[in-house]
């Protein structure tokens, strides 16, 4: 395992959509052990292939109180098939440390992927969960939330 550079705010990388993967071989999966790597060592709760410099429909979102999550979470080719309800959330991304937005977020989402195996696999997600898989699926699509937040929120703001 390798930890890779994240990509960040002002990378032309980070606008552009991805493509699927085709085949889930051995490089695909060390790229997802690349991003959980990664994504343990910055301490973060999910992130996409972009971030670490690569246009291909993978996602690694980490277990954290709130997921609901026993176990790290590999999606490849990630599509959002359900989202019902409405909440207001507040967020953060590795990709822009230390700038933190207002967003409004599906309240429960449903995404069908395939595992790091290639087998289909169903998630479903409320509350913090629901508004980081839309997070990281927005970052496969070229979406950064910092241009859909409603507003800036400073530190002291989120208590």
């Amino acid at each position: 395992m390798a930890l890779r550079e994240i990509r960040k705010k002002g990378d032309p990388l980070l606008k552009k959509p991805c493509r699927e993967v085709g085949e889930i071989d051995g490089r695909t999966r060390q790229l997802l052990e690349d991003m959980e790597e990664t994504l343990r060592q910055v301490g973060g709760a999910g992130i996409a292939a972009p971030q670490v410099g690569v246009l291909r429909r993978l996602v690694v979102i980490l277990p954290w109180e709130e997921s609901g999550l026993e176990q790290p979470l590999f999606l490849v080719n990630p599509r959002l098939t359900l989202a019902e309800g409405e909440q207001e959330c507040v967020e953060g991304c590795l990709s822009n440390p230390g700038w933190w937005g207002k967003t409004i977020r599906p309240q429960r989402v449903r995404v069908e992927a395939l595992d790091r195996e290639g087998t289909p696999i169903s998630i479903e997600g409320e509350g913090a969960l629901a508004k980081c898989l839309c997070h990281e699926l927005d970052h496969l699509d070229g979406v950064v939330f910092w241009e859909k937040a409603i507003c800036q929120v400073f530190p002291q703001e989120q208590k």
